[in-house]
C-alpha cells in the first residue's frame, strides 16, 4: 500500500473532500499522550498554523517521510515499527495505541491511501503546557480552519487527515506528529485517529442532505437530529477540528428544537406481551460500533438474570421506543440496548430495526 504525496482537494457541500462517497470524519483515538485533545482553551502565548498549500517544499517531504512509513505500518500492522515511531511523551501509551490500530484494519480494507490536509502547527514559544487554539487560514483567505488542543507543551507540531480510496468504509486516518528535539527534531507519531467515512454506503454528504430533508417534516424531528449527528461524525475526522461549515451544520441541527438527550430520561410503556411494563431509557445517540448507521439506548434494567428473559427485555424496550418514535424505525440501519443496573452496565444487544417487532 503506497501513499500518496498530499495535494488539494475538491470542494463537495462546503467540506474538502475528494468525492460525494468519500468524506470526514473518531472510532479510536489516542491523543498526544501528554493529555487529551479537546475543543477547549484560547492561547496564552504566540502560536501560528500553516495550512498544506504554504508549506515549504521540505516541510512538506520531511512530513511524508513521516507520515508513509507510520501509514504503512498501520496497514501491515507492523507493530514493532509503529511502536518506535513514538513520541518519547507517548510510550506509555503504546497498548492504546495498538488497538487503534487494530481498529483500522477493517476500515481501510481494500483502499489505498490519499494523503489529503496537512497543518504546521508552530507553539515553540508556550512556556508551559497550554490550552491552545490554532487558525488555519487558507491561501485565498476564504476559509479558517480551528484546532484546539488541550494542554499542549511547546514544540513544533503537525496533523495529517487522509482517506483510503476504494475502501468500502471509506477509511479515514489522522496523524498528529510531533518534533522530537531529542532525536534532532525529527517527526514521530503523537496522536493515531481512525474511522470510518461512510456508513451502510453512505457519506457525511449524504446524511447532512438527508437531515436536511428530515428537518422539513414535524414527525421526523429525532431522525433529523440524529442525521445531523452522523454527518457530523463522518465529515469530520477529529473532534478538535472545527471550521465555518461545522458551525454552519451545527447551526442548522440547533434549529430543530430540542437535542433528544434532553428528552431523557424517557418513561416508556410496552405493550402486546409486555403490556403494563414500563422502562426507563437514560440515554440515545448514534453507534458506529459495527460500522453502520446504528442508534443506541441505554436503559435501566430490572436486574433478572436469566439470559433468555434479559434478552426479551432488552427487544421490548426497543419495541416500545420504536413504537414512541416508529421514524426511527425507517432512517437507519438498527438499534442497540445496553441495560444498566446499579450504574454497571449488564447487557447488550444490537438488531436491524425490521428484527425488532
Amino acid at each position: 500500500m503506497v501513499p500518496a504525496p498530499i495535494r488539494e482537494r475538491t470542494q463537495d457541500s462546503g467540506f474538502a473532500v475528494q468525492n460525494p462517497r468519500r468524506a470526514r470524519s473518531q472510532v479510536c483515538r489516542v491523543l498526544l499522550g501528554i493529555s487529551a485533545i479537546l475543543f477547549l482553551g484560547a492561547p496564552a502565548f504566540a502560536v501560528n498554523c500553516t495550512t498544506q498549500a504554504s508549506l515549504s517544499k521540505t516541510d512538506r517531504d520531511q512530513l511524508l517521510a513521516a507520515a508513509d512509513p507510520i501509514a504503512n505500518a498501520i496497514a501491515e500492522q507492523d507493530s514493532a515499527y509503529l511502536q518506535s515511531s513514538l513520541l518519547p511523551t507517548v510510550s506509555g501509551d503504546w497498548e492504546s495505541i495498538r488497538a487503534v490500530a487494530q481498529a483500522a484494519i477493517p476500515l481501510f480494507k481494500g483502499g489505498f491511501l490519499y494523503w489529503g490536509d496537512a497543518y504546521l502547527l508552530d507553539a515553540t514559544d508556550l512556556k508551559a503546557p497550554t490550552d491552545t487554539e490554532f487558525f488555519c487560514t487558507n491561501a485565498d483567505s476564504s476559509a479558517t480552519m480551528t484546532i484546539n488542543l488541550r494542554s499542549l507543551p511547546a514544540g513544533r507540531y503537525a496533523l495529517l487527515i487522509g482517506d483510503y480510496e476504494n475502501a468500502p468504509l471509506a477509511g479515514q486516518i489522522a496523524l498528529i506528529l510531533g518534533a522530537d528535539t531529542t532525536a534532532g527534531g525529527k517527526w514521530k507519531l503523537g496522536g493515531l485517529f481512525v474511522r470510518e467515512g461512510a456508513l451502510d454506503s453512505h457519506d457525511g454528504v449524504y446524511y447532512w442532505r438527508h437531515a436536511r430533508e428530515l428537518s422539513q417534516q414535524k414527525s421526523t424531528e429525532w431522525s433529523a437530529w440524529f442525521s445531523y449527528d452522523f454527518a457530523r461524525w463522518l465529515l469530520l475526522p477529529v473532534d478538535f477540528l472545527s471550521s465555518p461549515h461545522l458551525e454552519k451544520l451545527n447551526k442548522e441541527q440547533s434549529l430543530l428544537g430540542p437535542n433528544p438527550a434532553d428528552a431523557m430520561p424517557l418513561t416508556i410503556a410496552g405493550s402486546g406481551p409486555d403490556a403494563g411494563k414500563t422502562w426507563r431509557i437514560t440515554g440515545l445517540h448514534i453507534d458506529t460500533t459495527l460500522h453502520s448507521a446504528d442508534l443506541a439506548l441505554t436503559y435501566e434494567g430490572s436486574g433478572i438474570t436469566d439470559m433468555g428473559a434479559v434478552r426479551a427485555e432488552a427487544v421490548g424496550v426497543m419495541s416500545a421506543l420504536l413504537k414512541l418514535h416508529p421514524e426511527l424505525r425507517t432512517n437507519f440501519h438498527g438499534l442497540w440496548a445496553y441495560a444498566e443496573k446499579d450504574g454497571q452496565r449488564t447487557y447488550a444487544i444490537e438488531l436491524a430495526m425490521h428484527d425488532i417487532p
